[in-house]
């Protein structure tokens, strides 16, 4: 781990992270009907996706980085009850620009004082893309933490990867993320792991994958949503879907994040491009971390 970004860092290729992918696009993915190759034009050789929004993506500029983004402030001590975040960033993202220097997520972590690790996947990158990629997989998330753990261990190894595998999981998402975070919550594998969720202007798609979550967990963990009027309505349907459910909604972020916890959390007419660093308050992140129940 070296010093960078208010905590320490490192990266890692991964076997088991989002991309290269060369799977199919699941066909119950919001405005899909059926499912279709995820890597649907050849030029040459050449691979690419066509984007909705984005255009054609190439697989060999867009979806061929493996690297993984560990993050944690200088205080966090892996032999004590602590938490691994996965945190699945959005469009137009390189990991060491945006989520470290743009976004300043290392730092907000080391402020929160949670006791936790970060660990993000380079999804798509730097495109207008929200693809999960090998998240679509059934089990996947599950594989992804297993190999994020054995590498935590090597980097922490007065811990080693036992003290990893311990840790309850809090997954975080903002704006396109939510593709990767959905899949990765109803079919990753690793449903008893997750103890919170939280999407930071994130419900642009797949509500009745998070709805299903948050009514399979019975209790057993919180679930977190704020948003901008990028996002509104989405939310407010869901938050809408849950009460005729008879799930309790909260609105506003309350003191503490406990498990049974729901709630949504309206940020006004703030900018989506930079909700992660203002949006309700300054260092968002913070602020949310900072009230995950000890």
């Amino acid at each position: 781990m070296q010093a960078a970004g208010g905590g320490h860092v490192a990266y890692a290729d991964f076997k088991n992270s989002a991309f290269p992918y060369r799977g199919a696009i699941p066909a119950d993915t919001d405005n899909n009907g059926q499912s279709r190759p995820f890597l649907d034009v050849s030029v040459d050789g050449r691979l690419a996706h066509s984007s909705p929004r984005g255009g054609t993506l190439w697989e060999d500029t867009t979806y061929n980085d493996r690297r993984v983004l560990f993050a944690a402030g200088a205080d966090f001590d892996p032999n004590r009850s602590g938490v691994i975040i996965v945190y699945f960033h959005g469009n137009q993202t390189i990991l060491a620009r945006d989520v470290v220097d743009r976004q300043q997520t290392v730092r907000q972590l080391a402020q929160s004082n949670l006791n936790a690790v970060m660990v993000a996947p380079q999804l798509a990158v730097d495109a207008q893309d929200s693809s999960a990629g090998n998240f679509w997989r059934p089990g996947a998330f599950a594989q992804f933490l297993d190999e994020a753990e054995t590498k935590l261990g090597e980097l922490y190894p007065n811990a080693g990867r036992a003290a990893f595998r311990r840790m309850p999981v809090i997954v975080v998402a903002y704006s396109g993320g939510y593709m990767p975070a959905a899949y990765s919550l109803v079919q990753g594998g690793a449903g008893d792991r997750i103890r919170g969720v939280i999407l930071l202007d994130a419900l642009y798609g797949e509500s009745d994958k998070f709805a299903r979550w948050i009514e399979s967990a019975h209790g057993g963990a919180f679930f977190i949503s704020a948003f901008s009027s990028s996002s509104h309505d989405q939310n407010a349907a869901l938050r809408d879907q849950l009460q005729r459910d008879g799930v309790r909604v909260d609105n506003g972020l309350p003191d503490a994040l406990r498990a049974g916890v729901v709630a949504f959390v309206d940020s006004g007419d703030v900018k989506h491009e930079d909700f992660v660093n203002v949006a309700w308050t300054n260092d968002p992140l913070t602020d949310v971390l900072s009230r995950v129940d000890r």
